[in-house]
């Protein structure tokens, strides 16, 4: 998708019209959640369990800006929480075990969830700032902006 910028006569001078190419936020997203670069896809997001690159070993696409804090621990804590409870409740309602049982399955199973999901939800949450150019990423990607300029009759 692209988009224009205006174009016009300012205060006696011409300015140049920029075209833009929107980044793909479902592709970003789906590379983050596959811990991938936003920018290319092929080098590592993280470096660490949790820790972001500071840029693409791959690229070289500058990845320090982002700002993720606590929406990745929120959005695991939402998506295991909507797995795990409504597990929990038809298991309790249909079988009655042991409350032993439930420790020994639920626990476990919450723990798999939640340390399997919050790397996967980071990166998707870094891939969409990459993507919507928040916290200095729209800086850092100079494919993504061209310039163009031209000329614009002055109106009488």
């Amino acid at each position: 998708m692209t988009c224009c910028g205006l174009q016009g006569l300012f205060r006696g001078h011409y300015y140049t019209v920029m075209t833009f190419k929107l980044r793909s936020w479902k592709k970003s997203a789906w590379r983050g959640l596959c811990k991938r670069c936003p920018a290319c896809g092929e080098g590592q997001l993280l470096t660490g369990y949790l820790t972001v690159a500071t840029s693409c070993p791959s690229c070289g696409e500058a990845l320090h800006h982002h700002q993720s804090d606590d929406a990745p621990p929120y959005f695991t804590i939402f998506a295991v929480g909507h797995v795990v409870v409504p597990g929990l409740l038809v298991v309790e309602k249909l079988w009655h075990p042991p409350l032993w049982v439930h420790f020994i399955t639920w626990l476990p199973l919450t723990l798999l969830l939640t340390l399997m999901l919050l790397p996967r939800v980071k990166g998707a949450v870094v891939g969409l700032q990459w993507a919507f150019g928040m916290h200095g990423f729209a800086a850092t990607a100079p494919d993504n902006l061209t310039v163009k300029p031209t000329q614009i009759a002055p109106t009488p």
